[in-house]
């Protein structure tokens, strides 16, 4: 796939690296999960695989010269696999944490996010964590072993794993359906995945409250994979220089309907 034409502005006027590193060609196996959007989703019309991180590592495969090879795997598999060395990397929006760089090496980061809560459109039973926490009727959506779920556990419940009213979820999406669906009353995401399913609702769901934390988002690969690691971070900085990481931004955040 050859850069985003509405990039060649940003690429003259900007600078970039004088060289980077050339990986020959290689084949770079990826494993994703296709569930997370505007970041890596399934079109509803075609079908097709997109979102910002195809698009990224569109850009990234050009500027380091590699083949990428995508291998679908659920969210649970993706970091023991990668950790494994079963692929070469991992991308699904994956927040970068101390107890997860033990065992797999993170690009730097590509983008910054804020957890937010995604309830249904009419809910009007709570309007915060707080709220949500002081009604036991009420039911949180995660995914073990992510983000949403340890911050539903720590900052919105009360600290036990094994709490009830967390139902559990191999996929946000099947916990988003869940939330539609009246099965549970909450759902965590990051706001960048929050924000592109509440647009694609038509009103069925909403964010409410404040932020509950910030995280940000980083590439996966075994550990020692420093070459490609280095190179990978080599690019990321030149499509932050040179305007290419705004203007992605700006085609799945602001101007991408999903559905649409």
């Amino acid at each position: 796939m050859k850069p985003l034409a509405i990039f060649a502005a940003a690429l003259i006027a900007a600078p970039a690296f004088a060289e980077l590193p050339d990986l020959g060609g290689r084949t770079i196996t990826i494993a994703t999960e296709d569930a997370y959007p505007p970041l890596q989703f399934k079109d509803p019309a075609s079908g097709e695989a997109i979102g910002w991180e195809y698009d990224a590592m569109a850009e990234i495969a050009e500027r380091i010269n590699i083949t990428p090879d995508y291998v679908k795997i659920s969210w649970d598999a993706m970091i023991p696999a990668v950790s494994e060395g079963q692929m070469d990397m991992g991308m699904t929006g994956i927040t970068i944490r101390e107890d997860r760089a033990e065992v797999v090496d993170f690009s730097e980061s590509y983008m910054t996010s804020q957890m937010m809560m995604i309830v249904r459109g009419d809910e009007d039973r709570f309007t915060d964590a707080e709220g949500f926490a002081a009604d036991d009727d009420l039911l949180a959506a995660a995914q073990p072993g992510t983000t949403p779920f340890y911050v539903t556990v720590y900052d919105v419940l009360d600290g036990n794993e094994a709490n009830p009213r967390i139902k559990l979820f191999e996929t946000f999406g099947a916990g988003v359906q869940a939330l539609r669906a009246g099965d549970v009353d909450l759902a965590l995401s990051d706001s960048t995945a929050a924000q592109g399913y509440v647009n694609a609702s038509d009103g069925g769901l909403k964010i409410i409250g404040q932020p509950l934390g910030t995280e940000d988002f980083g590439f996966i690969f075994p550990k020692g994979s420093d070459e490609l690691v280095a190179a990978m971070n080599a690019a990321i900085a030149d499509m932050r220089a040179d305007g290419t990481i705004d203007a992605l931004n700006q085609k799945w955040f602001v101007e991408y309907q999903i559905g649409g």
